[in-house]
């Protein structure tokens, strides 16, 4: 549980990043990270479309460099963007100036509010900085369709398991996580819709 869901330390570390919405509102927070990529983003947005869903995507700004065109898409058809650095960088491998630049370059392209780290990790110091600037969104489950430990039936059950009124649920758009969504990601929007959850985005 300590991987789906944060720990309340690692919540006090990050006092105004956002974890969770609503809890008396039966409504999801459906969130993709990583991409655009050619590989992933094109199923993860028709299945959206299929879902008559919306959702917030924390791209890497290298990735919307490369796939202008899928960045367009994205907010062509309703859903929010955010950003998560300009390389997907490793918030304690660089200098803090590095990294917070490094955000600021990928704002460039994705001209966001919405802010995640890459791994859910700032130094304090970066913290501090970059909270100034952006709305930081956490996350309240993470599926996990990232790791080559998970299947397709576990990254559902994640959600079944730990999804709950204003719950902010953690995706990929990435090639370690496409086959897995192939599958999971249908059921896992199926299984919320009819738990009367609706799909809702970041202001």
């Amino acid at each position: 549980m300590f991987i789906e869901q944060p720990a309340k330390w690692l919540r006090w570390i990050y006092p105004k990043a956002i974890w969770r919405m609503d809890p008396t509102k039966r409504e999801v927070y459906l969130t993709f990270d990583d991409g655009p990529i050619p590989q992933a983003t094109p199923f993860i947005l028709q299945t959206l479309r299929d879902f008559n869903a919306k959702a917030t995507f924390f791209m890497v700004g290298d990735n919307v460099r490369k796939y202008p065109e899928l960045f367009q898409q994205i907010v062509d058809e309703g859903h929010q963007v955010g950003n998560h650095t300009f390389n997907h960088l490793g918030a304690f491998k660089h200098w803090n100036v590095t990294y917070i630049i490094n955000t600021y370059q990928a704002n460039e392209l994705i001209h966001s509010h919405l802010f995640r780290p890459p791994h859910g990790w700032m130094r304090p110091s970066e913290y501090y900085w970059l909270h100034k600037y952006f709305k930081i969104v956490m996350w309240d489950v993470v599926t996990r369709d990232y790791s080559k430990w998970t299947t397709a039936a576990d990254v559902v059950e994640n959600v079944k398991k730990y999804a709950r009124n204003g719950s902010i649920i953690t995706f990929h758009d990435s090639l370690k996580s496409i086959d897995k969504l192939h599958t999971a990601l249908p059921e896992a929007l199926t299984w919320l819709r009819n738990q009367g959850y609706t799909f809702q985005v970041f202001e």
